[in-house]
């Protein structure tokens, strides 16, 4: 089977030059490889090569001291079927930059103390659902007024996510926001960014306020790998098909399930589970993974 590199560093950084590539060209043929030349993706941001006759955990292994001391994210994937056709994303850390969750707590004084909480849980240490269920009694008596304002001036668009969905749109591709959040942000992330389909968690509320209570059942980890599913087959794809990306251990069971599982400056837990792991670029990487040159990305206008 022939495997693809594809190199990405932050956009505009220029780290991925030609020396870098050429240095990472001749690791793979020193180790046995077979190795195409290079094709740049975005000038001196991205660059791919394809090789056989090595295993992509060999040549991730090979590849490793190279990828150690240079802001770029090295990532091999099969060259066949690169273009995916599902796209599933977890939508806080991942698609926003923040964990609303978090940011409604600060509201109510309590943001260490649920922060602590959050990052517990996304490392794996804790039971999802009952973590979701404690930091929310937390939150009981909140006023529904403060949501809006955090949704406002807390939740801030990771870089790449609007230029990432519209090219996979454009594409033919269905995409899915699938999170264990709220329901309030993800209805108004999914809007934002161009997402056809939503999913989240229910924050109950009287009078008002939050009633602490969240809507049963949680969708958490198991959830977010049977949504993936259902889009999959609803649409007749194969599993290779597909592509998912989260930051979190929630994220976990829907990463193993996709046919391309990326971690996005993720927990550990997650990182060494996924199929590819972008560190340093941004949410385009997620093209670039798939083929995509920077000409190919639908340009987006800058969210009001």
């Amino acid at each position: 089977m022939t495997e693809t590199l594809v190199l990405t560093g932050k956009p505009g950084s220029k780290s991925v030059t030609p020396a870098l590539v050429s240095d990472a060209r001749a690791a793979l043929a020193t180790a046995g490889a077979d190795v195409s030349d290079a094709k740049a993706l975005a000038p001196d941001d991205a660059s791919e090569l394809g090789f056989r006759g090595l295993q992509p955990k060999d040549a991730s292994e090979v590849l490793a001291d190279i990828a150690a001391n240079v802001p770029v994210d090295f990532s091999v994937v099969p060259s066949q079927g690169r273009r995916k056709m599902l796209l599933v994303a977890d939508m806080d850390s991942t698609i926003i930059t923040a964990e609303c969750i978090d940011e409604l707590a600060d509201f109510a004084a309590l943001k260490d103390q649920v922060s602590d909480i959050t990052e517990r849980a996304m490392r794996g240490e804790l039971e999802f659902e009952s973590a979701l269920r404690e930091r929310v009694a937390l939150l009981k008596g909140l006023q529904t007024s403060i949501l809006p304002k955090v949704f406002e001036e807390r939740i801030e668009l990771t870089p790449g996510a609007r230029e990432l969905v519209a090219t996979m749109n454009a594409a033919g591709a269905f995409t899915a926001l699938v999170s264990g959040g709220f329901s309030f942000f993800t209805s108004r992330v999914a809007k934002l960014v161009g997402f056809q389909f939503e999913q989240a968690n229910a924050l109950r509320e009287e009078n008002g306020a939050l009633t602490g209570k969240v809507g049963e059942p949680i969708l958490g980890r198991d959830a977010k790998k049977a949504a993936l599913g259902k889009f999959r087959d609803e649409r007749n794809l194969d599993i290779s098909a597909t592509m998912a990306v989260g930051d979190g251990a929630n994220d976990l069971t829907m990463i193993e399930e996709a046919g391309l599982g990326v971690a996005f400056r993720a927990k550990p837990l997650l990182a060494d589970a996924a199929d590819a792991h972008i560190q340093h670029g941004d949410l385009t990487a997620l093209l670039y993974l798939q083929g995509y040159r920077i000409e190919e990305f639908q340009a987006v206008s800058s969210p009001t």
